[in-house]
């Protein structure tokens, strides 16, 4: 399809650069720290610590080297048993892998779309109940950015005493009961790959207020190497440190993170105002615990009702040169993790059969909005 004004693409989550980050970056080249350290690295950690009100941070190539850190940190390995959220994106399962782990998916609650705090309950209680030993950790994850139930998850973790990671990846600037996302638990993940909130192109960081946990975290991201003069390893580590250019393009995206919080949650706002009264369309839910930052957008198509399924709406946008996407597909129906250990009631399942990812780019103006309301409103025959 040829380009013209009126058919540009509209992709569904693109890079927002809107303010120093150029500035930062080539400041940064100037003083020839093109390394993975350097001043904008720790200035970097120190305005995202700031940020969420946690004391200690480690910036990252990728919110995925967070959350295999995380596990390791706490002790995962080979054998072990991690519980994860089950409607989310693989890389939160395939850090489990990497530690020689085996992931035990936990459906979503219809409410949130998020880990069901009733199923963990359950899975805990009947594993007590057998005997069984517990899981090393839990890992819930922030879906489309909203915050998982961590008043309840905490408590029940807290029981059985199992440390909790949160996967907030997806969720930078959302926030529950005023904590902020990446706050919870005993470490936190963030990610900044290039369809997140903000972006340092790929990127990431661990959190925690346990200075100890992030310690050990940066010294096995840094290769495991030893504080000494010539190069010495005891340990077997990893090269998971974010540059010292990449950090400078963060800090300039961190500190309009309110900006674009807004600007998200604007958009969110026109869709609903826009398709929330259409027949057979519904909205993932916001949870009245918490603030999400509205990454994506997200909708219910009920076929029936509409006159066309989540099929017909995304190929009649990409008709347009509109991106949408079907929401997650839940871990245990991939190939990879469909031996995994699973307890749900099918709700991830068909939030994934009806689900649709809307654009929802900070920078979408109001003609793109109609326009992609048009397609939407154009391609079913509602009906009541």
């Amino acid at each position: 399809m040829s380009q013209t004004p009126g058919n540009r693409r509209i992709y569904l989550s693109p890079p927002n650069l809107d303010g120093r980050e150029k500035e930062r970056m080539l400041a940064a080249f100037d003083s020839n720290w093109i390394t993975t350290m350097g001043p904008e690295v720790e200035l970097f950690e120190q305005e995202m610590c700031r940020k969420l009100d946690v004391g200690h941070a480690v910036a990252l190539s990728s919110g995925t080297a967070g959350l295999h850190l995380a596990l390791l940190v706490l002790g995962v390995g080979p054998g072990d048993e991690v519980i994860c959220s089950d409607l989310t994106f693989a890389a939160t399962v395939n850090a489990v892998k990497y530690c020689g782990a085996h992931p035990v998916l936990i459906d979503a609650d219809p409410s949130t779309w998020n880990m069901d705090p009733g199923l963990l309950e359950e899975e805990l209680s009947a594993r007590e109940r057998a005997g069984r030993s517990m899981p090393r950790a839990i890992l819930p994850v922030d879906l489309y950015g909203q915050c998982a139930d961590y008043t309840a998850i905490l408590a029940i973790a807290a029981r059985y005493g199992i440390p909790v990671v949160e996967d907030a990846a997806e969720a930078l600037g959302a926030e529950m009961g005023g904590t902020p996302a990446g706050g919870f638990g005993a470490m936190g993940v963030l990610s900044f790959n290039g369809n997140k909130i903000i972006t340092t192109s790929g990127g990431g960081m661990l959190v925690s207020n346990e200075a100890s946990l992030v310690a050990r975290a940066r010294y096995l991201a840094t290769q495991a190497r030893e504080p000494v003069v010539h190069y010495q390893h005891v340990e077997v580590g990893y090269n998971y440190r974010l540059s010292n250019i990449l950090a400078a393009i963060g800090r300039g995206q961190l500190e309009r993170l309110e900006e674009k919080v807004r600007k998200k949650r604007e958009v969110n706002r026109y869709y609903r105002e826009a398709l929330g009264g259409l027949p057979g369309i519904e909205f993932m839910p916001e949870a009245p615990y918490g603030k999400s930052n509205c990454w994506l957008t997200a909708i219910l198509v009920d076929a029936d009702r509409f006159g066309v399924d989540r099929e017909g709406i995304r190929l009649a946008l990409e008709r347009e040169n509109i991106e949408s996407r079907p929401v997650w597909k839940p871990m245990h129906l991939q190939p990879a993790y469909r031996d995994c250990r699973f307890r749900g009631t099918g709700a991830g399942e068909r939030i994934f059969e009806r689900g649709l990812c809307l654009p929802s780019g900070a920078q979408l103006r109001l003609t793109d909005l109609e326009r992609i309301v048009g397609v939407i409103t154009g391609a079913g025959r509602p009906r009541s």
